[in-house]
């Protein structure tokens, strides 16, 4: 550890995203994992979702999104995708192919992934894609990925295909033949199935999950406590805390525990202790669907967005007003956030920024600010999603500098221990215990 990060003394480091996403999380993960912050890390600890993460890493003239392979993976740290984790063996080949032509050696022997993780397959990805084009206008928003598709089959089937059964090819077949005849239904709605899902389909899926078993190192429980003897880990959630399957607005959330409570389950198991993180920036975002009460279309313009746009399934990037309110409901359904990274610390006088101190509904009338319960209560969930869809926003001017610092931290109730400036490695400033931000080495 290192003196310059205090509040990381003797201590493994939670990454979460208190949004709806698109904080940050990578570009921290980035730094906590490059020379410049002073840790030893032995490995990033992927703790939930799969292959729909975006995280955005820009370092000198090189910049990749990072879907599976953990952040730190331009300063050669390792990559643990833990049991939470689904795993896309095709998308990961992808990324791996594209680390490679940015100059990553071998990235394949920097990744290990759990043996009880969950394949995500090409059949989830078609049922996903074909279930949400049939919601038409009244989708939940979804990356098109598999990644609820996954979860949702496993729950039902537990002999759902995991990467302990990759190197099995007859039973990886029954697995997959199975999975088929579940999704038949909905994939041949207009009586044939789609390309990518027939019988050929299903012998070239076997085939590469052969070679995926062959091209990873596949891990049991006793891993985590192998890396973590070795250095620091770097535990790097996916989505945002407001996209929670049980804390966000459904339907329009992962069906993912995007809270730190893998991540400190995983520390409890091996009797480690973590400090955890929270990311904002100091504006809200959202991708996609789904209640987003501070949006601002005015914002556009001013505060564009290089590495996240329009997809089909995904929907619009939308750009608003930073939400204490949201944030603050964020940090109780998390239970657990020691410190805070606050990102894009210039949009603040770039787009004349406002905080939002409070909500009212269609009439005007002041809403009781949302309050974290713990009972897994979708219906609740729901009228939180309802009441939230027509809110409004009492807001007042965001001051520069140091100021929105300090009005995060008091509307939080966490200090702000890292900041940035800009999307590069070297635009972040770590914060003192006396408040001032200091460019890191």
């Amino acid at each position: 550890m290192t003196a310059a990060l205090p509040w990381a003394d003797g201590r493994h480091v939670v990454v979460v995203d208190l949004g709806f996403g698109d904080a940050g999380k990578g570009a921290t993960v980035d730094w906590l994992c490059s020379p410049r912050s002073g840790l030893d890390v032995s490995a990033v600890v992927r703790f939930n979702g799969g292959a729909q993460a975006a995280h955005n890493v820009v370092v000198g003239g090189r910049h990749h999104t990072f879907r599976q392979f953990g952040s730190g993976t331009f300063s050669g740290v390792r990559t643990l995708l833990s049991r939470y984790v689904l795993v896309d063996p095709y998308a990961l080949a992808q990324e791996s192919d594209q680390l490679a032509a940015l100059g990553v050696d071998r990235p394949l022997d920097l990744i290990e992934i759990h043996r009880d993780a969950l394949i995500t397959t090409p059949l989830h990805r078609l049922a996903n894609r074909a279930r949400e084009d049939a919601r038409g206008t009244a989708r939940h928003g979804s990356c098109g990925t598999g990644v609820g598709e996954t979860v949702a089959y496993a729950l039902d089937h537990p002999d759902a295909l995991r990467v302990r059964d990759c190197a099995d090819g007859a039973l990886v077949n029954r697995k997959l033949v199975a999975l088929l005849e579940y999704y038949r239904p909905l994939l041949a709605a207009d009586g044939a199935l789609p390309a990518g899902a027939g019988p050929g389909a299903i012998a070239d899926m076997v085939g590469t999950y052969l070679a995926f078993a062959q091209a990873v190192e596949v891990v049991g429980d006793e891993r985590l406590a192998q890396l973590a003897a070795a250095g620091t880990l770097v535990f790097e959630g996916a989505q945002g805390v407001l996209l929670d399957e049980w804390h966000g607005f459904h339907p329009h959330t992962t069906w993912s525990t995007t809270t730190p409570d893998n991540a400190l389950t995983l520390l409890a198991e091996i009797d480690a202790r973590g400090v955890v993180l929270g990311v904002t920036r100091t504006y809200s975002t959202r991708h996609g669907h789904g209640p987003f009460p501070s949006v601002d279309v005015g914002l556009d313009a001013l505060l564009p967005e290089p590495h996240n746009g329009a997809g089909r399934y995904q929907g619009e990037f939308r750009v608003g007003h930073l939400d204490l309110p949201l944030l603050h409901y964020a940090v109780q359904a998390s239970r657990r956030v020691d410190a805070l990274v606050v990102n894009h610390l210039d949009a603040v006088d770039t787009a004349a920024l406002r905080m939002v101190d409070g909500h009212v509904d269609a009439d005007g009338r002041a809403m009781t600010a949302p309050t974290a319960a713990f009972d897994h209560d979708l219906d609740r969930q729901q009228a939180l999603t309802d009441a939230f869809s027509e809110a409004g926003v009492v807001t007042r001017p965001v001051a520069g500098g140091a100021a929105v610092l300090a009005e995060i931290e008091t509307g939080l109730g966490r200090p702000v221990v890292l900041t940035a400036d800009g999307p590069d490695r070297s635009d972040r400033s770590v914060v003192n215990t006396h408040g001032t931000a200091q460019r890191a080495a």
